[in-house]
């Protein structure tokens, strides 16, 4: 079983950073592969990051390519989402997501366990 909190979300202006962490408890977060989803009001959830077990692959939406980063540190648990250049179009509530194996993926139905998700909003 894992568990994951995230947190990091915010108010901010478009062209500022954020960078959003989700904690993961379990003993299995260092074999999962992490992935970042974000779903805004009258909206499908989308994909925007996932990152394999070792941090050694990484995968974007093309929305988000170039300005979103995400990173994994095992030792501490932690999956993190850089943002970049923030667009009012990046305003949605983010939610961390894991899965059982280590490959990565940008589906969501493929992810075993969700956080509760953190809002984040980008004023123009």
């Amino acid at each position: 079983q894992v568990q994951l909190v995230e947190s990091g979300g915010g108010l901010v202006q478009a062209g500022n950073s954020l960078r959003l962490s989700c904690a993961a408890s379990g003993r299995t977060f260092s074999s999962s592969a992490m992935g970042w989803f974000r779903q805004a009001p009258g909206k499908e959830r989308e994909f925007v990051a996932t990152i394999d077990w070792s941090g050694g692959r990484t995968y974007y939406a093309d929305s988000v390519k170039g300005r979103f980063t995400i990173s994994r540190d095992n030792a501490k648990n932690t999956v993190y989402l850089q943002m970049n250049t923030l667009k009012p179009e990046d305003t949605a509530n983010y939610y961390c997501a894991a899965r059982r194996t280590s490959v990565p993926s940008s589906r969501a139905h493929e992810y075993d366990y969700w956080g509760q998700g953190t809002q984040v909003t980008v004023s123009s």
